[in-house]
């Protein structure tokens, strides 16, 4: 919101412009406003003369995409960005590519020299600032493999003037990194600026908020309204965001009114920042599970819906998890109705991007120590329902033969970009089937699945795989499923495949 946060962008346009470590790490906990700050400034410096803004990648396990917590998929995303402003790079980053054109799927270790010092070697001089932000380090899965891309950034050549931004929670494995060494990084821990400048923020934000949902000069709260909000919040962005959400949901002013009672209620002064948060989320899901409005069985499906959302591994629709978890898109929506503050439901069935709106959420329904008793989630009802959602799916009758609808055996499966025919369930049970059996605990009844759905499709699968691009993927998936089930069959499976890629490459 314009307005806000101005302390800290100018600290960190000033230590772009005149400082000399390669790395600026903004750190603070959760709901802290990191990205919020990250994207911000990465508007700001898009627009600023003095500097060549590289690129960003936002890391995010509630976006709903397992490329957005793959620490493998950074370098190459921001040399492809850096290449599309600047032809001398492109053209430099060419020359790499074509000596490894595999360097992107390889071990980060490998990748920042020919992905970006190589080539930015080769540039003409410059004086300006070249930079990149990468938000959200913590969400990323392989700890070691961000450990390695820590060290790399520390080590780039500091008279090359490249310098990054990165963002995280304070967490351990990152402390443990050069980002925290002085030598090589400029430091700010949010919780060290001054209280009266957070407190100002987020009363300009839900004042605005406010008055952006009364068109019609409705005076429907008070000072003091805003004042136990700003208290409550303590300090944490997600705090406002989410209660501001839980009362603008309501339509009519009556509803809102009452809903920002029952918030500024909720919450003792004095508790922890973490409190402040568990407290509306308890709020949200009391609201939403409610005995005389929700039965035992309609509370289950909430939770299962919520577990499934928590696990996918990219963002689906609404159809598409239906089709997954074996029920109707309207009882779907059905069952998130009450969760618009905590969840993002598309407005059309077939449009991809539901997901919880903040990781912190999935973070509390899995905690023992933090949840409601009745709405504790196990971390591993996810994986489990979608593992035999995703055999059961590619069990239909469209995976079937001349899934790539091919006029001739003899001539080349094409590959679009995006293979429109085959529905956004199908496509993901293809590609993400075996990952959530590797983690489910339901392993027994999964080998009779695989054997009975599985089993009887191969041949159609890989055919699925080609037209999805994603056929050098199969044998990873045959043997991550063969490791967990221990089906011998399956382990012989790889070398079917390589036989038929091979085929597939000499039609070609």
């Amino acid at each position: 919101m314009a307005g806000t946060r101005e302390g800290i962008l100018k600290k960190l346009v000033a230590w772009v412009l005149n400082e000399p470590t390669a790395i600026f790490w903004l750190a603070g906990m959760a709901g802290t406003g990191k990205t919020s700050i990250a994207v911000t400034l990465s508007r700001m410096l898009e627009k600023e003369s003095a500097v060549m803004m590289g690129g960003g990648f936002f890391c995010s396990r509630s976006a709903g995409s397992v490329a957005r917590t793959d620490v493998r998929r950074i370098l190459p995303t921001l040399a492809g960005l850096l290449a599309g402003k600047s032809l001398e790079f492109a053209r430099a980053l060419t020359v790499e590519l074509e000596e490894d054109p595999r360097v992107g799927h390889k071990p980060v270790t490998d990748q920042m020299g020919p992905l970006l010092r190589k080539p930015l070697a080769t540039l003409s001089a410059t004086t300006l600032p070249l930079v990149f932000v990468i938000d959200a380090l913590d969400e990323c899965h392989d700890q070691t493999e961000l450990a390695q891309l820590i060290k790399d950034i520390a080590e780039f050549e500091s008279d090359a003037k490249v310098k990054f931004i990165l963002t995280s929670r304070p967490e351990m494995h990152i402390r443990g990194t050069p980002i925290a060494d002085s030598r090589f990084s400029s430091i700010l821990q949010l919780h060290t600026i001054s209280e009266a400048e957070v407190t100002s923020d987020i009363r300009l934000y839900i004042e605005r908020t406010l008055e952006g949902c009364s068109p019609d000069a409705t005076v429907w709260y008070t000072t003091h309204d805003i004042e136990s909000l700003i208290k409550l919040a303590s300090g944490l962005f997600i705090f406002a965001s989410t209660v501001l959400k839980y009362i603008i949901t309501r339509t009519t002013v009556q509803g809102r009114m009452e809903r920002l009672q029952k918030a500024t209620a909720a919450v003792g002064v004095g508790t922890a920042a973490t409190a402040t948060l568990d407290k509306i989320y308890e709020m949200i899901i009391a609201d939403a599970s409610r005995s005389d409005q929700v039965d035992t069985d309609e509370l289950q499906e909430v939770k299962r819906v919520l577990a499934c959302i928590l696990t996918a591994r990219t963002s689906l629709s609404v159809q598409a998890l239906a089709e997954l978890t074996r029920t109707q898109p309207s009882a779907l929506r059905g069952a998130l109705e009450r969760l618009h503050s905590v969840v993002y439901l598309p407005s059309e069935d077939v449009e991809p991007g539901l997901r919880t709106l903040h990781a912190s959420f999935g973070d509390f329904l899995f905690d023992a120590a933090r949840a409601p008793k009745d709405m504790l989630i196990d971390a591993a009802l996810g994986d489990n329902e979608l593992a035999h959602g995703c055999l059961a799916r590619m069990a239909r009758s469209d995976l079937c033969f001349n899934i790539s609808h091919s006029e001739s055996s003899y001539r080349r499966i094409t590959q679009p970009s995006q293979a429109h025919w085959i529905p956004l369930s199908l496509i993901y049970a293809c590609i993400h089937w075996a990952h959530h059996i590797a983690v489910s605990s339901d392993i027994l009844a999964l080998e009779i699945s695989i054997g009975k759905y599985f089993r009887p499709k191969l041949l159609f699968w890989l055919e699925a795989m080609v037209v999805l691009g994603k056929v050098d993927r199969s044998s990873v998936l045959l043997r991550i499923a063969a490791l967990a089930v221990r089906i011998p069959i399956l382990i012989f499976l790889p070398l079917i495949l390589i036989i038929l890629c091979n085929r597939s490459k000499a039609l070609r």
